[in-house]
């Protein structure tokens, strides 16, 4: 049977998919000229750009309970490396939009932007690692998911303004979603972590009425 992680993760890998495809295609093109267009920015962007891929696509793998239990010195290489790969993404990732304004004429709400997204990494990701070094591991888990949600903004809103096509409609438009989705990622990341007491509340209700008739029709007469 599937689990609500398992749905979670593979609709993550969608998104990613998706992103790569829209967004990233280039990579693959050495024609493409978006290389030229970002050798503008020098070693700035590759350092951001490898510091993302190790931090976006090895944080899955903190979330498997297999690979926590059974190769825990892994699980523990692999948390650094995250921790490292967010060190340089959020910080580069700021610089890079703050150069933009000159090369692209960016606007600078577009750098508050990414400097906010960078403090709530730095902040998310912080605290899951103080709590790491410190054993406190459901507090760990709980930080940890909300420093992916908050790296996962990356593809949300690109996901989000090419499936709706919204990227052709300005500038504006493009923070608004970004925002939005900037906003709503540890309020989310909360919804996950408390997602079986959430379902516990909700149910528990239903299941007292119906253990209280139950206890009604089988109490003797007197």
């Amino acid at each position: 049977m599937l689990r609500p992680k398992d749905v979670m993760f593979a609709l993550i890998a969608l998104m990613m998919g998706y992103v790569i495809v829209h967004n990233e295609r280039f990579l693959i093109e050495p024609e493409n000229p978006m290389w030229a267009h970002f050798s503008n920015y020098g070693w700035w962007i590759i350092t951001h750009a490898m510091a993302g891929v190790a931090a976006l696509f090895l944080a899955p793998f903190q979330f498997s309970d297999r690979l926590r239990q059974r190769y825990t010195n892994i699980h523990h290489i692999v948390g650094y490396v995250y921790v490292g790969g967010i060190f340089f993404l959020a910080p580069f990732g700021a610089y890079v939009q703050y150069i933009a304004e000159a090369i692209d004429g960016a606007p600078r709400s577009f750098t508050v932007l990414a400097t906010v997204d960078a403090a709530m990494l730095y902040i998310t990701t912080g605290v899951a690692l103080m709590f790491a070094r410190r054993r406190r591991l459901t507090l760990h888990r709980q930080w940890m998911t909300r420093s992916y949600a908050v790296a996962l903004v990356f593809f949300e809103g690109r996901m989000i303004l090419g499936v709706t096509g919204l990227e052709t409609q300005g500038v504006e438009i493009v923070q608004a979603v970004i925002w939005t989705c900037l906003a709503l990622s540890v309020p989310v990341a909360d919804v996950v972590n408390d997602w079986a007491e959430l379902r516990r509340t909700a149910t528990a209700p239903a299941r007292s009425r119906v253990e209280a008739s139950g206890r009604a029709v089988a109490a003797p007469s007197v």
